[in-house]
């Protein structure tokens, strides 16, 4: 028989960047429900990283929220120094911070948005990735999940291509970080995800591009963030464990 009195093994501790809403806010409650504690990086919205937050403790899970602009060197070492300050040692990461600037020819885009999209979409990734590196190999190791975009093979002429470019880099940095990580126990992979339907588009400067976009799905339908939270939990958990490196596209057929 178990013995009942043995210590109950540690809870994965994961960090979630833009954790507040969208994707990622659903990813933190998706995990919460499966036994992860959270460290929630949010840049702007407070309001909204205390209502995920409240809902992943409802879960039964401890949650941070940290405010956290990722394409800042310093202030991803202190949501890391956080994490494991109040939660414990880190476990996992979920890339998942990023932004598109406003939607236009690349001919059409300013200088400042094009810095801006790339220090988070890919400097803010690999600072990231760079501090998990770090504690996980100094640990038992642990799990990368980068979230990259269909973008990056689609290449989102007249949208965006600036971020479909960073996409992309997200998906080499996935492959040949793996394979650079694989020896210290650290998996590393990406979700690529297609139209769904979040605030992201009305940010962007286009409420109604989700909807518009349907007729070109194979699926003949948007996705829901619960479902690319689904695919991000799943290459977190044990059920992955031989999966390192992979790019899961996750975008009904396109």
């Amino acid at each position: 028989m178990p013995d009942s009195t043995a210590p109950a093994p540690p809870r994965p501790v994961t960090v979630v960047t833009g954790g507040s809403r969208g994707i990622g806010a659903a990813t933190c409650i998706r995990l919460a429900s499966e036994g992860h504690d959270l460290a929630l990086g949010y840049v702007r919205d407070a309001q909204a990283a205390e209502r995920t937050a409240a809902a992943v403790r409802s879960a039964g899970a401890r949650c941070v929220t940290v405010r956290v602009d990722t394409a800042e060197e310093a202030e991803v070492e202190r949501l890391f120094d956080i994490a494991a300050q109040q939660l414990g040692p880190v476990t996992g990461l979920v890339n998942n911070a990023g932004v598109t600037g406003p939607l236009g020819r690349l001919a059409d885009t300013s200088a400042e948005n094009l810095r801006r999209v790339v220090d988070v979409n890919l400097l803010g990734c690999l600072f990231c990735c760079r501090r998990a590196a770090k504690d996980m190999a100094a640990g038992t190791g642990g799990a990368i999940v980068n979230v990259s975009s269909a973008a990056a093979t689609l290449g989102s002429p007249g949208d965006f291509v600036h971020y479909a470019a960073t996409k992309a880099a997200t998906d080499a940095l996935t492959v040949g970080l793996s394979k650079e990580l694989g020896p210290d126990g650290i998996r590393v992979n990406a979700v690529a995800p297609g139209m769904v339907d979040t605030d992201m588009h009305a940010e962007a400067g286009d409420p109604g591009r989700a909807a518009a976009a349907v007729p070109g799905i194979p699926l003949g339908r948007t996705g829901a963030a619960p479902e690319i939270a689904a695919a991000i939990s799943w290459l977190l958990s044990a059920e992955a464990s031989y999966v390192t490196g992979a790019v899961l596209r996750v975008a009904g057929g396109r």
